[in-house]
């Protein structure tokens, strides 16, 4: 043990760390701090988002102190902060002031309310809403209707007569361009005091490269035994190639760790330097006083598309069951569909499947039906399982258009994806290929025959009486027949074009007729059996074993025991 302090001043200390330089941003607000720890600041003027809803202004306080430091007079500091962050109210404002609001009918309530919320504004524009305003006075006296007050895209500004250039310069007044880039009195080799980690406002153009930041955290690495919380701050053009860069240089430097960060990245960032959006030609970056609200309502309502509630599925339905087998093996696909006819809900149902395969596909179909009634696209649905291969495979019989898949769950959402999405591409006929006129086309089965190979045999007239079944009935079954009492045996007249009709006459004696396969199948249903054969002796009192089926009469099974 006491070797050790001494191994380590010689070959140094492995996953031990004494000293780091912690995350301090929220400390650093609540403490009042212009940075966070070892970080340039963010941009001049800022806006955080709050958790709780809405933003909070925050002013870079040390700009007065470094212009006094740099030897401005107070008048230049004064005119140089009032640039920076404006002056927070309409009075002297050179366009949109009080005058030019009270011809518009503005009374002195109305624009004490307006005042008091220009203070903590992106822009001046979010101030003139009916939330500020009231219903009453937009209504009465500016004359606006409940349409225009609810579309997001009208601008009560530009409603009342002011030009884009008023709206924008009324806005550099009162709330500042947030940068010090084109400030009066400022010399430009002052300039790189006040940069910051992203451009300030919507004029600022210089900010600090990323390259810097790895050399800020680079000098103070070798004086710290663990990492350093810090953030290298990327513009929102940084490419994937500056981004390795970042990255290299920062492994060459020894930085124990580093987090990298492009601007805009995420859907809401905690800290902004403004809301700027592009003009329509993408030359340049103009202001709009109403597009950034439009684009705050537009991300809340993607987030609220992402965590909807269930659509629930009307108790009454429409939809349709979808017959065809695969391989050999018959599956019915039923829907359920919404009173506007889209598609809610799906129901998977295999012939010959086992209890695993078919538990299986009943939890896929309620795990798709949950998807569609929370919001989840079909399409994405049929992306992801188009082309899926497993077997069952092969040809499919009994659908008009769908004639080759890969496996029970391509079939499935080839179907659902022709049906309701109009995927034409993912069948094999086109609809124009079914039409009456086409050239080879298929048989049309509306007719009023039900079976197009059917072929009258032999007729033959029945009277009523019992059946008796071509097989042994078990003996429970056995008994419950040996109770009842015997009837006459059914009458049979042979009318097939072999037999002459005076070789049978009425009065012949009575031939016992055997049931059919159909019959036999329904008896023995009605008697709690599966209706299927014995392949060993024949008799249709298989029960269900497991995944398999045994025959009570000879104990044989369907495949395993």
């Amino acid at each position: 043990m006491g070797q050790r302090p001494a191994l380590g001043e010689q070959h140094g200390y492995r996953n031990a760390q004494v000293t780091v330089i912690a995350p301090t941003g929220t400390i650093g607000l609540v403490m009042d701090c212009d940075t966070t720890g070892i970080e340039p600041d963010f941009a001049l003027v800022k806006f955080k988002k709050l958790a709780g809803g809405g933003y909070f202004k925050i002013i870079n306080q040390s700009v007065p102190a470094a212009l006094a430091t740099l030897g401005y007079t107070d008048t230049q500091i004064t005119d140089i902060v009032r640039y920076c962050k404006g002056s927070g109210t309409l009075v002297g404002s050179p366009r949109i002031s009080h005058a030019d609001l009270k011809r518009k009918g503005f009374t002195d309530e109305v624009l004490q309310r307006v005042e008091s919320e220009l203070a903590g504004a992106f822009e001046i524009g979010f101030v003139f809403n009916r939330y500020v305003l009231g219903d009453d006075f937009c209504h009465g006296v500016l004359g606006f209707s409940d349409a225009q007050l609810g579309n997001p895209m009208f601008n009560v500004l530009e409603a009342l007569g002011f030009s884009a250039e008023d709206i924008q310069r009324a806005n550099d007044f009162v709330c500042g361009t947030m940068t010090v880039e084109g400030a009066p009195h400022l010399k430009g080799q002052h300039l790189p005091v006040f940069d910051c980690a992203s451009r300030c406002g919507r004029y600022g153009k210089r900010f600090i490269a990323p390259m810097a930041h790895v050399r800020m955290m680079a000098a103070a690495q070798p004086f710290l035994s663990g990492a350093i919380s810090k953030t290298i701050n990327m513009p929102s053009d940084a490419t994937v190639a500056e981004v390795g860069e970042v990255y290299l240089a920062s492994w060459k430097y020894g930085i124990k760790a580093n987090a990298l960060y492009r601007d805009g990245s995420k859907l809401s960032q905690p800290l902004s330097s403004g809301m700027v959006v592009e003009a329509e030609d993408g030359s340049e970056q103009t202001l709009s006083t109403s597009q950034p609200q439009v684009i705050e309502k537009i991300t809340e309502r993607i987030v609220h598309r992402y965590l909807a509630k269930r659509r629930k599925m009307p108790d009454r339905r429409a939809g349709y069951t979808q017959k065809a087998t695969i391989g050999g093996h018959k599956v019915y696909i039923h829907t359920g569909e919404y009173k506007d006819g889209t598609l809610g809900e799906i129901f998977i149902g295999m012939h010959k499947e086992g209890a695993a395969f078919r538990s299986l596909m009943n939890c896929f179909s309620i795990a798709i039906s949950l998807g569609l009634q929370y919001g989840v696209p079909l399409e994405e649905f049929v992306d992801a399982f188009v082309f899926t291969r497993f077997e069952p495979s092969g040809a499919v019989q009994g659908h008009p258009r769908i004639k080759m898949s890969t496996s029970i769950i391509d079939y499935i959402f080839r179907e659902l994806a022709v049906t309701y999405l109009g995927r034409n591409e993912l069948a094999h006929v086109n609809p124009e290929d079914l039409e009456p006129d086409s050239i080879g086309g298929e048989r049309d089965d509306t007719g009023p025959v039900d079976y197009a190979e059917e072929e009258v045999v032999s007729e033959r007239v029945v009277t009523p009486g019992p059946l008796k079944l071509s097989v042994d009935l078990p003996r429970g079954a056995a008994q419950v027949y040996a109770q009842k009492p015997r009837r006459q045996p059914i009458e049979v007249e042979d009318r097939t074009a072999a037999a002459p009709a005076a070789a049978k006459p009425r009065t012949a004696p009575a031939v016992a007729a055997a049931p059919s396969v159909s019959e036999q199948v329904r008896v023995a249903r009605m008697q709690g059996y599966e209706g299927d054969a014995c392949t060993t002796c024949g008799s249709f009192t298989m029960v269900r074993n497991g995944s398999c089926l045994k025959c009570v009469s000879c104990g044989a099974t369907s495949g395993c025991s």
